[in-house]
Order: structure tokens, then sequence, then C-alpha cells
């Protein structure tokens, strides 16, 4: 989910299904027609977390250590029309999110009877009570579960939040949270996020050394071991901590600063001051250019062309590496080994070749999830694995084949685990205002 277009956290909230719960059976972030074949996915100016199958990728992971191996679709049955069928509507999803097409988002403030939202089986989920406090999530592992109306409630309560006022939320935001996973990236972080400020880890000493030290399994090409190798070699902690001290320059920077310019002096500054190779990076290089023009700070609903009302918070993606299409098939099948890798020096990650492509089938009726979005937001928790991460299983289809939506907090752990779908993770900065309360320095896990 590249382009230039506000990214619609597109979560295919991971998730494994486990027999001895039939609810979980279905959960997953993608938008799904109960006809199968008919899958309409409305992007809504956000990048959607495509999840390529019908029960959830984010139920999976429900105990890290069952997750990183075998594909999402091959766990809950599906077929690869299915999966061809969510992906290619997901990358519809992203050119109708781009701003230049759909300025706000085609479905921001449609009502549930347009035919937009009438091409699937999705519903808005009915307006809860200002006043009404939520109940416990169901916790299990490293993941805590609740129902659409629930978490309607618990954002009210904690997230709603705008200078301070407690809000209820919309007719409208309802809408967009019913999309799930990518609703609620939608919900907490308005039309801004990009994926150009993307940061990531890779220990180029550790592939080396694995790569000269060790030799294909049994039944294992070299192309598969290369790729194996160096999915191993990315450590998302690590990522998810560049990206923290980046947002920690880049909010400090944002103190005072009343113009864009003024912004890239402090950035500037302050980079020097902690010895950041970023500063080092040209004028016209990825990482100044993303920060030039940066919408949220022009938009009316965000700084207003003034930069000091916003605040940096972060995202995640996890996705595929093997995205050339010109390239060789063991590329697309077992990733680019030279694909997505950080900047030794800065993390940064160039994602100008991300183009939301699914991994390649590695045998006859397999098909893959492209990618997977989280948000995570402004935390002050220093122990990553304390951290949460906000993501769902599906649209809310509570009289369709798919069922009713469900939102999950998931600790890092259970969020950064992964499938045989994805071989990157980065972590991106992004802004919203600091006047918002959706990305809240502490988050407590199936409050209350």
């Amino acid at each position: 989910m590249t382009h230039a277009l506000p990214p619609w956290l597109h979560c295919v909230v991971i998730g494994l299904s486990l027999p001895q719960e039939a609810s979980f059976q279905k959960e997953m972030c993608v938008f799904m027609n109960n006809r199968r074949g008919l899958l309409a996915f409305t992007a809504v100016g956000v990048i959607m977390s495509t999840v390529a199958s019908v029960p959830s990728l984010s139920h999976a992971a429900e105990n890290a250590d069952q997750v990183g191996s075998g594909s999402y679709a091959a766990r809950n049955g599906l077929t690869a029309d299915d999966v061809m069928s969510i992906n290619a509507l997901n990358e519809r999803g992203l050119a109708l999110g781009r701003p230049d097409k759909n300025p706000g988002g085609p479905s921001a403030s449609a009502p549930s009877g347009t035919s937009e939202a009438s091409d699937d089986d999705r519903v808005t989920p009915p307006v809860e009570p200002l006043d009404r406090l939520p109940n416990p999530f169901r916790a299990r592992g490293g993941r805590a579960t609740t129902d659409i109306g629930n978490y309607i409630r618990k954002w009210q309560q904690v997230y709603s939040q705008r200078d301070g006022k407690m809000l209820q939320m919309t007719e409208a935001q309802r809408e967009q949270l019913s999309y799930g996973c990518v609703g609620i990236t939608w919900v907490n972080s308005g039309p801004y996020p990009t994926n150009k400020l993307a940061f990531a880890s890779f220990d180029e000493g550790k592939y080396k050394k694995t790569l000269e030290t060790s030799r294909p399994r049994a039944g294992e090409t070299y192309a598969e071991f290369e790729g194996r190798v160096v999915k191993d070699s990315f450590d998302e902690k690590k990522g998810l901590q560049r990206a923290r001290d980046v947002a920690s320059v880049m909010n400090k920077a944002l103190e005072n600063a009343h113009t864009e310019t003024d912004f890239l002096t402090n950035l500037k500054s302050g980079l020097a001051g902690s010895g950041d190779a970023l500063l080092n990076q040209g004028a016209r290089s990825n990482f100044y250019t993303a920060l030039r023009n940066t919408p949220s700070f022009r938009d009316r609903d965000g700084g207003n062309f003034d930069p000091s009302k916003m605040k940096a918070v972060i995202y995640s993606k996890h996705f595929w590496s093997g995205q050339d299409g010109s390239g060789s098939s063991d590329k697309s099948k077992y990733g680019d080994p030279a694909a997505f890798r950080p900047d030794q020096a800065t993390g940064l990650v160039d994602m100008s070749g991300d183009r939301n492509l699914s991994r390649g089938a590695t045998k006859p009726g397999e098909a893959f999830v492209n990618f997977d979005y989280g948000w995570f937001g402004d935390q002050a928790e220093r122990d990553a694995d304390k951290t949460i991460w906000t993501h769902a299983n599906h649209y809310h289809a509570p009289n369709g084949d798919m069922g009713a939506m469900n939102v999950y907090e998931s600790k890092f752990p259970n969020w950064s685990s992964g499938y045989a779908d994805f071989d990157r993770g980065a972590y991106v900065v992004t802004f919203i205002p600091k006047s918002w309360n959706t990305a809240p320095a502490k988050v407590i896990q199936g409050w209350p």
C-alpha cells in the first residue's frame, strides 16, 4: 500500500483458527461478500489491511509460538480464488483511497443505505450511549477480544476526546469502523497515514554469517533457504524502537514549529543533537521528501498550516518482499533478498517499490494474503512486549456468512508474530492532531 495515498491501515489481523473455538473460524480483516467472488471493498481513503481470507488473520496468533509458519489461507480453508478476489478488491480500495480521487474518503459520510454500503453485507453498528461503560474484553494469551458495540463504548470513554471533551461516536464514524481493522485505524488516525516514513531493523552480519555457515534444509531450494535467512535476520522489536526514536525527535521538533520550515529546521537540529544518521539524508531524499507538504500539516482538521498542532504516532505493516512483477518466480515465491531492506545507518525503508502484491503460490491451489496493518499510536510503555496493538477480524456482517466484527487488543509478541504470507515488517511514523486522544500514552488492554 504504498502510493502517496493516505494508507488506510488496512490491517489483516493475523489470526489462527483454533478448532476448539468455533467463533475463531471466521475471523479476518477482509471485506468479503457472502456471495463467493462478489467481494466488495470500499477503501474510503484508507489503506486497507488486506487479509487474504475469510476467517480472521487476526485471531490466528493467539499464541505467538503457534504462528510463523503456514499460510493464513491454508489454516482457514480458503481457496486460491477466494484470496485472489480479496487481494484484487483491496487493491481497488487503495486506488479509491487516493485523496485526489476521493477527498475525505468515499463513504466517510455515506449512510449505510447507499449503493456504496449495499455492495456487500456490511452493516453499520448501532449507536451506543455515551454514558454506558464497556464490559471487560475476553482475554486469552496475549490477546483481548470484544465485540464491536463494546469497543465503541470503550472508544467513547477512552479515545473519543477532542480538546478534552468526550464525544459519542457519530454515524459516519461507526460506518467507518464497520470496515474492520481498517475501520479501527480510520477512526483512530483520521485520513493521514502514509507509508513513506517506514523503519525496520536488519542484522546484516547475522544474514551473511548464516549463509556462510548453514545450508538448505532437506527439500529446500537455495532461493527458499536465502529467503528464510533474510526473514530471520529482521528484528521487529528493534524496528519498532527505531521508529519510536525517530518519532520522539519529531515530536520535539514540532514544539513551537508554526510553519513547515520551522519544523524541518528544528528536526535537523534535533537529529544533529542526537547524532542521528538521518541528518545526513539529502534534501531530495525519501526522508525529507516524505516530510515536505505533509497533508496533515495543511489539512483544516489537522494542523491547518501549523505543524505545532500535530504529533508523530506509529503503526506497522507486514507484507511480502517479492513484488517485482518482472523478476524471477523464485522471488515471488520465496522473497527478494535485496528488497525492502532498511538502510543500515538510518533504518529507513524505501517503500516506493511496495505495490501491495501478495506472495506467489509455491504449489498448486495455494494463495497468500498481501499485507497486514496494526495501530500503535503514541504509547509511552518502554517494554515493547507490553505495548498494545489494536486491530480487528473482519468487517461487521452480523447477518452474513462472515458474522459480527470482533476487535482485538494484542500485545506485541502476539501482534508481531507472522505467517508464511509475510517476510517484512515495517514500522511507520505519521502525524495526527495533538488534540485527539486516539493515541494516548497508556493503553490498558481489555479495559476496564
